[in-house]
């Protein structure tokens, strides 16, 4: 497993092959659906956004509210296909990449390895585990939408895989070894 501590480390999470298992420390920005759905309508109209997308990883996760005395609660990855119509979009922006998980469309595969992107994966149904990762958690836009809304989140050592490489490899279709 290698550490990764973002905003430090992004050139050698760049240089990573897909398949490699990762401690992520370092903020992310979560994203779903309707705050995807915001961000590119801002865009596209010329407004300004609520957090630079430059260097920014998305984490598309909607995280539960807090337990006392926890930082978080459930947070774990969302089927990351849904933001495909978006992605090549964000992508654009110069996004560092996004932390999601399940298999990309070919045409966001594609954006991905034009911009030199890294499309991170975890593990799905462990979100009460996950959240042990989380040190801070702090609203930044679109509170409107409750769990959808954009929140900053500071992991540490947060597990997680390389899926997509800027290489082109894809944790997805890669061979077990036969030996």
């Amino acid at each position: 497993m290698i550490s990764i501590r973002l905003g430090k480390d992004d050139q050698k999470l760049l240089s990573l092959r897909a398949g490699t298992s990762l401690a992520l420390s370092g903020v992310v920005y979560t994203a779903r659906d309707a705050a995807h759905k915001r961000l590119s309508s801002m865009i596209r109209n010329g407004e300004p956004l609520p957090f630079p997308l430059k260097g920014a990883l998305l984490f598309y996760a909607g995280p539960a509210p807090a337990p006392p005395g926890l930082d978080c609660g459930a947070i774990g990855p969302t089927t990351s296909s849904r933001m495909d119509p978006f992605t090549p979009l964000l992508l654009e922006q110069g996004i560092l990449g996004a932390l999601g998980k399940g298999r990309r469309s070919p045409a966001v595969k594609e954006a991905f390895l034009r911009r030199g992107a890294v499309y991170l994966v975890a593990v799905g149904g462990a979100a009460a585990l996950l959240s042990r990762f989380v040190t801070k958690i702090d609203p930044v836009a679109f509170e409107d939408l409750g769990p959808e809304a954009v929140y900053s989140v500071e992991l540490n050592g947060f597990p997680c895989f390389v899926g997509l490489d800027t290489q082109g490899g894809d944790i997805y279709t890669m061979r077990e070894d036969t030996r």
